[in-house]
């Protein structure tokens, strides 16, 4: 089997790159702990300042894989489960080197809330983002929904979390959730650029910037992503999670009750 999560670095650059194509890179127990191995490999070296985050096939990443949602390969609890995979999320916000995604096809769900999670975001036409967990029965809960507020506002992010609908690489473009847009024959050379062209700065004065300018959200970002911990741990245990399982297993339309 092919690694899953490749790593490289060229420079003061590290690539890493998810390499599930065939399932639209959604990420099972397995791929998300190695993800999570590379990407703190990444933050703790010294030899780069920069770090790219892109992935092979046509999406970028489709999130949980639906195989194993409601799995805890811990036996861990909700609770428990959902903080761990914040803290992977906390970590690259709040660490000093730069991080650029470079996004294609979808970044839905778990998937999107990567993508936010890096400094910027380029996107080729394919894009489509979406954080659709309403219509599973839950809601974001590793910043979704603080990270998208910070980058398109209230009112849109209500609409897409309230809805699940998923908005294209022209919308995500117009509305401030990506930075630049490409054709798909342009994204790897376009995202390469911008990434080479970081790494090359001083790291410190890289650190420092982000540093900064995170400090316009950071700190809200943090305590309403803990918002979604306790809000998500709750939303597990409800009849309406149950009820929405039940009814995509059965090809139906679900039948909420408020419980």
């Amino acid at each position: 089997m092919s690694e899953l999560i490749l790593s490289e670095r060229q420079g003061a650059l590290r690539i890493i790159t998810l390499n599930r194509p065939d399932r639209h890179n959604a990420m099972d127990d397995g791929m998300s702990a190695l993800f999570q191995q590379r990407i703190g490999e990444a933050l703790d070296e010294t030899e780069s300042s920069a770090i790219l985050i892109r992935a092979t096939g046509k999406s970028f990443c489709s999130g949980r894989d639906t195989n194993v949602l409601g799995h805890r390969a811990r036996d861990e609890s909700d609770f428990h489960f959902v903080r761990r995979h914040q803290e992977g999320r906390l970590r690259m916000q709040e660490s000093t080197k730069p991080i650029i995604a470079a996004l294609k096809g979808g970044a839905i769900g778990g998937g999107c809330e990567l993508a936010l999670a890096a400094d910027m975001r380029v996107s080729d036409t394919t894009l489509k983002m979406a954080l659709p967990e309403i219509l599973y029965g839950v809601l974001p809960d590793t910043g979704g929904t603080q990270m998208m507020t910070s980058l398109i506002g209230p009112s849109r992010t209500k609409y897409m979390v309230m809805t699940g609908q998923r908005i294209d690489a022209a919308t995500a473009l117009e509305w401030g959730a990506v930075d630049f847009v490409v054709e798909p024959d342009a994204l790897d050379a376009r995202a390469l650029e911008i990434a080479h062209d970081i790494a090359a700065k001083p790291p410190i004065n890289l650190a420092l910037a982000k540093e900064m300018i995170n400090l316009m959200h950071g700190a809200t970002i943090r305590t309403g992503t803990r918002a979604e911990l306790y809000a998500q741990s709750y939303l597990f245990k409800t009849e309406d999670y149950q009820e929405a399982r039940a009814a995509i297993r059965e090809k139906r339309a679900p039948n909420y009750k408020g419980k």
